[in-house]
């Protein structure tokens, strides 16, 4: 899965450690999604949707 967490965190100047910290996640979770070597569960992709005010869909998009 594809997915514009890293270029949201930083847009925010925000580090791993501080999105984990706001998504009460650790930071090597907050990696793992990044480098698309985890797929967040529906709560947590919710929770990043909510955070960084965007749709779900606008942040995670599947492989084509």
């Amino acid at each position: 899965m594809n997915n514009r967490v890293r270029e949201l965190r930083t847009e925010r100047g925000w580090s791993q450690a501080d999105l984990a910290e706001r998504l009460d996640v650790s930071r090597q979770t907050v990696n793992a999604i990044e480098t698309g070597k985890y797929d967040p569960s529906l709560p947590l992709a919710f929770k990043i949707a909510r955070l960084f005010n965007f749709s779900i869909e606008s942040i995670f998009e599947p492989e084509p």
